[in-house]
C-alpha cells in the first residue's frame, strides 16, 4: 500500500525524482520559449498582435513555472515573494496581468504592445535578483553610461 502523502511533501516536490523534475522543467521551459517565438513569429499576421502578446505572456508564464518543478511550488512562491525581490515580481505579474487584459478584454493593440515590452524589463529585472550583485552590476552598468 502506498503510504499516505501530506500537503507540504507534495509541495515541495521531493516526491519527485531529480530526473523527473528536470526532465518536467525543461518540457515547460522550452514550452514557454516556443510560445514567446511563436508570438513573435505571429506579430507580422492581420491580428498578429494580440496573438503575439497572448503567446509572449503565456510563454512567460511557463517559463517561470517550469521552475516550479526544480524548487517545488511552495519553495517558488516563497523565494518570489522574499523581501529583496517583492517588487520586481509584484511589477512582473501586474505586467503579465495587464497585457492579457489589454488583449483579451480592452482591445488596445498598442497597450498591449507596451505591456509586453514592460512586461520582459520586469522578467528581466527579476531573473537578476536570483545572481548576486547582478542588479547592482547592471545599475552601475547604466549609471556609468548616463554620466
Amino acid at each position: 500500500m502506498y503510504p499516505l502523502r501530506t500537503t507540504p511533501s507534495v509541495l515541495d516536490a521531493s516526491t519527485l525524482s531529480f530526473g523527473t523534475r528536470v526532465k518536467w522543467f525543461a518540457i515547460c521551459f522550452i514550452a514557454g520559449v516556443a510560445c514567446s517565438i511563436l508570438g513573435t513569429a505571429l506579430l507580422w499576421l492581420p491580428r498578429g498582435i494580440k496573438l503575439f502578446a497572448l503567446f509572449y505572456t503565456l510563454g512567460n508564464i511557463a517559463a517561470l513555472a517550469s521552475t516550479c518543478f526544480l524548487m517545488g511550488p511552495l519553495k517558488q512562491l516563497k523565494a518570489m515573494f522574499e523581501p529583496k525581490r517583492l517588487v520586481a515580481t509584484l511589477v512582473m505579474l501586474l505586467f503579465l496581468v495587464l497585457t492579457l487584459c489589454a488583449v483579451l478584454w480592452w482591445n488596445k493593440k498598442g497597450l498591449a504592445l507596451l505591456f509586453c515590452i514592460l512586461q520582459s524589463l520586469a522578467m528581466t529585472w527579476y531573473s537578476l535578483s536570483y545572481i548576486p550583485y547582478a542588479r547592482d552590476a547592471v545599475i552601475k552598468c547604466f549609471t556609468s553610461c548616463l554620466e
